[in-house]
């Protein structure tokens, strides 16, 4: 299957995110919340005592990243912004997403066994090259807010506005497609064809 581009824009309807094949390209545009492990466990704990979140995820992206902000002239401004190990928050994805209905998540490296979750909540997973924590931050727009400051800098909230965020690579679709899973399993076949007979002896 050809690869495609896509140019899309949040709030995303469920149609946006199903029309995304893995391997296919994603530049983002509007609104993303970073979000990393001590946010995740808060918007479960606030889900438990069914209380409302400060900021809207529905349709929403979750950028799995804890930048570095500076504040000039009274407003927050991003100095680097890159992505973090996403299989970090891989525990606590599937009850996010069932309990939001988020459509986009972006990181690095994948996120194991998570699939069938993606193909379930119709969300999709984009992944951006690590070590450009400068070049994403050229990307963010405006720092519209943040929320849970008391988690420190890199885990709390930030709002951010973003023009053509990308390239991000879909590595995770909602038709269960796993290009990280997929590589993992073709590395493995090769691994033991190249070492199924044992090691000559002197």
């Amino acid at each position: 299957m050809a690869q495609k581009t896509h140019y899309l824009k949040t709030p995303l309807r469920e149609a946006d995110a199903t029309a995304v094949s893995a391997g296919d390209i994603v530049y983002l545009t509007g609104t993303i919340y970073t979000a990393r492990d001590e946010a995740h466990l808060r918007i479960l704990e606030y889900d438990e005592e069914s209380k409302s979140l400060p900021f809207d995820l529905s349709g929403g992206a979750v950028y799995h990243c804890g930048p570095v902000m500076e504040k000039k002239d009274g407003k927050w401004h991003t100095v680097a912004a890159g992505p973090t190990t996403s299989d970090r928050m891989t525990k606590m994805t599937p009850a996010v997403l069932k309990n939001h209905e988020i459509r986009i998540l972006i990181g690095k490296g994948g996120m194991t066994g998570l699939a069938g979750t993606m193909e379930t909540q119709k969300c999709i997973y984009l992944s951006y090259t690590g070590g450009c924590a400068a070049m994403a931050a050229d990307m963010i727009q405006e720092v519209r807010g943040v929320s849970w400051e008391d988690l420190g800098m890199p885990e709390a909230v930030w709002e951010l506005r973003v023009e053509n965020f990308g390239p991000l690579i879909a590595g995770i679709d909602t038709a269960g497609n796993d290009l990280f899973r997929d590589v993992k399993e073709r590395a493995e076949t090769v691994f033991k064809k190249q070492f199924k007979k044992p090691f000559a002896r002197d």
